[in-house]
């Protein structure tokens, strides 16, 4: 039923719920994993030395979550696949997911989000309404 499975990682614990749940799915099904964190495009407004530096930052630190992730899975025989994207975040998903023609997108109902995301809409509610695969919720 399920061949390839994205779970968003943001670093927070709803995303690891979420992650545990993409984990049981992918050994039951055989799926691969597609781990996916996204962190915000970084404004060209600063100096390019400045740019640099914060792209610098956030690449470590998004590396850091998907580490951070994968060593969650130690434990698993599934196929495991990173995905670190510069974007907003849930157009990065929805994209990943295209690409990859994945079956089945989990992630947490709520993450790291900005004060912007509370305003525009999170992250998840906009994945929901814009995937072409089914989306699990997780808390």
């Amino acid at each position: 039923m399920f061949k390839r499975i994205i779970a968003a990682v943001d670093g927070s614990e709803h995303s690891y719920n979420a992650l545990r749940y993409a984990r049981g799915l992918a050994e039951c099904f055989g799926a691969d994993l597609y781990l996916v964190h996204v962190f915000p495009h970084t404004s060209d407004m600063l100096g390019y030395d400045e740019y640099e530096k914060l792209v610098a930052r956030r690449e470590t630190s998004g590396q850091q979550v998907l580490q951070d992730a994968r060593q969650k899975l130690s434990e698993t025989s599934v196929t495991i696949h990173e995905e670190l994207l510069e974007g907003p975040e849930a157009e990065a998903i929805l994209a990943v997911a295209e690409t990859r023609q994945v079956d089945l997108i989990v992630m947490g109902t709520r993450g790291l989000s900005t004060l912007q995301g509370l305003l525009l809409g999170s992250v998840s509610h906009k994945v929901m309404r814009h995937a072409t695969c089914p989306v699990m919720l997780s808390h």
